[in-house]
């Protein structure tokens, strides 16, 4: 009797560590599906905001030596669009 209820104890302690592998892995899967790979911190967001607008003024003051008109062409263009629309 007393080998009986050591492998009954064996194949249950089996089964409970390969039930709490597969949660565990079933909950890491959930996790990488609903959180995106690239968080970001609002520190972080706040300074590539500042670059891409850093970047955004430089190629406006480039766009103004070259195109003089071209806000007022952006313009125009941009009025047929929502016109059409």
């Amino acid at each position: 009797m007393d080998v009986f209820e050591f492998i009954i104890s064996i194949v249950g302690m089996v089964l409970f560590f390969i039930t709490l592998w597969v949660l565990l892995l079933r909950k890491g899967r959930r996790r990488d599906h609903i959180a995106p790979q690239g968080k970001y911190e609002l520190g972080e967001l706040a300074a590539i905001a500042e670059s891409l607008q850093e970047r955004i003024d430089t190629l406006e003051s480039i766009l103004d030596a070259e195109v003089p008109d071209w806000r007022e062409q952006n313009e125009t263009h941009g009025t047929h669009q929502s016109e059409e629309q």
